[in-house]
């Protein structure tokens, strides 16, 4: 059996097919992590954390440098708000040499939710430099700054975020907030508008708007 033809089957949404094709790699290949690790991607994209995190421990001790299932096991934990275990195996896949951005960006994360803004804007800082089209993680970096009070640092990015995803209604309302920062209070109403034609309920475009309108009123 084929672990790439079930990764195919897997993209394409076909999770059952996939996991047979898992199954038969593995019933093949005992030995071999790539296919515990494939499957245990495939149980925590149904959300299947429990077993997911067998697979990919049974990967481990089949190869304790099997650096992409520290990487899942990391994911894991980060979808199930254990922050600090999320950490934990991030930073084995990264002690263990893999360089994704992919990995910097789920570290930063993990440690943004834990309110580590330093360790975050390091980590982001790393996946911006490996993946700067991305547009979530322009926008997550651009976050960070701005939690870090990096105004004139995060401005650009959530430009390139509008620039790269036009509607990523976040985004607007972020730049928004940089630009009222700054006095500009036009600009500011213009982004919390956008904000809001991308996303008629968001909250805090539509309280920003508000208070921009008042200002503006009293002239």
């Amino acid at each position: 059996m084929d672990n790439q033809a079930g990764i195919e089957l897997m993209r394409k949404g076909n999770y059952e097919e996939a996991a047979k094709q898992f199954a038969a790699y593995i019933e093949e290949n005992p030995k071999e992590p790539t296919g515990y690790i494939n499957m245990g991607n495939l149980l925590a994209a149904l959300n299947d954390f429990e077993r997911a995190l067998v697979f990919y421990e049974r990967a481990l001790e089949l190869d304790y440098d099997a650096t992409v299932a520290y990487y899942g096991i990391g994911c894991v934990h980060y979808q199930q708000e254990n922050h600090q275990q999320a950490i934990q195996a991030f930073t084995e896949a990264l002690t263990g040499g893999m360089n994704e951005a992919d990995l910097f960006y789920m570290l930063g994360m993990s440690y943004y939710s834990e309110g580590k803004l330093a360790h975050a804007q390091a980590n982001l800082s790393r996946a911006y430099e490996l993946s700067s089209e991305d547009s979530e993680i322009v926008f997550q970096y651009g976050l960070c700054l701005a939690q870090l009070e990096l105004l004139d640092e995060a401005r650009p990015l959530f430009e390139k975020t509008i620039a790269l995803d036009p509607s990523h209604a976040d985004a607007y309302y972020n730049l928004g907030v940089v630009q009222a920062a700054s006095d500009e209070a036009e600009a500011a109403l213009a982004s919390f508008n956008q904000a809001l034609a991308h996303q008629p309920g968001h909250l805090l475009a539509g309280n920003g708007k508000r208070l921009i309108e008042a200002t503006l009123e009293k002239g």
